[in-house]
């Protein structure tokens, strides 16, 4: 039998995005189709930037996936699996919120980095919380914005960690450059291997910072039935977790989050009803 373009939407998922496909398993069984689809698109044009080799071509992604939506608003999905699933799932989620997500994007088409923490911790919010406002569409709940910014942006600062030695190591920045320049450091500087531990007071500020919103998070109250489309804060606090135990290494912290244990924290915070 072939699969659905929502099953081919969740199979992507897996592979692209194993973080947000755990949250799914916790989700209603009608609304993981749609779920599989909003964070297909959503992982699509996450790496419009990294899966290209100029980021004029990033832009023209971007600007794809902008009409894409509009194709679907007017009934005329594109042929593709994704877009397909969205139509099939997702049209009537509100276009404003995904369109403030695709600019939100627009910033990894620049490669300096960002100015300060403020900076950073914007472009965290402004990537992740209009998703788990989407996805709170998808499951037909509604949550406090409060809550969905502090989970949204606590999630996006530890993704940010997580992926800033792949980043370095291709010669791109996301760290602020206040920070780095605070430790002697220019944002080439960075790229050589042997600043790690240099870096590491500047991965424990940005940390800190991911820590102060993840508290702000659990401060406020959360629909049960919310809990799925909030459930990435909760691994968030995983990484946290394991940063501190690294000393702030973001390599040696990765080995310490497996798979199991992500399981885990999702069915106990599943449970409880808490994040």
């Amino acid at each position: 039998m072939t699969a659905s373009p929502a099953d081919q939407c969740g199979h992507d998922l897996r592979r692209l995005d194993p973080d947000r496909w755990l949250t799914t398993l916790f989700a209603p069984d009608a609304s993981r189709p749609g779920l599989f689809a909003l964070y297909a698109f959503n992982a699509e044009i996450a790496r419009a930037r990294e899966s290209v080799s100029q980021p004029m071509i990033g832009q023209i992604r971007l600007q794809w996936w902008r009409e894409a939506w509009d194709g679907i608003a007017a009934g005329q999905p594109r042929q593709h699996p994704v877009v397909q699933a969205l139509h099939d799932h997702c049209r009537h989620l509100d276009q404003a919120t995904v369109m403030s997500l695709i600019d939100a994007r627009e910033r990894d088409m620049d490669d300096p980095p960002f100015a300060d923490l403020a900076a950073l911790t914007a472009y965290a919010r402004d990537t992740s919380a209009p998703l788990m406002k989407l996805a709170l569409q998808v499951l037909d709940v509604r949550a406090e914005n409060a809550v969905i910014d502090a989970a949204g942006t606590a999630y996006a600062l530890t993704g940010l960690l997580r992926a800033a030695p792949h980043l370095l190591a291709r010669q791109r920045v996301r760290l602020p450059s206040d920070l780095l320049t605070a430790q002697g450091l220019s944002p080439e500087a960075a790229y050589q291997t042997a600043t790690g531990t240099a870096l590491q007071p500047i991965y424990a500020r940005i940390a800190a910072e991911a820590e102060t919103w993840l508290r702000m998070a659990r401060q406020q109250k959360i629909p049960r039935a919310a809990l799925p489309a909030l459930l990435p804060a909760t691994l968030a606090e995983l990484t946290l977790k394991a940063l501190r135990r690294s000393d702030h290494d973001p390599v040696a912290a990765e080995t310490m989050v497996t798979p199991l244990k992500k399981q885990m924290a999702l069915l106990w915070a599943s449970l409880r009803g808490r994040l």
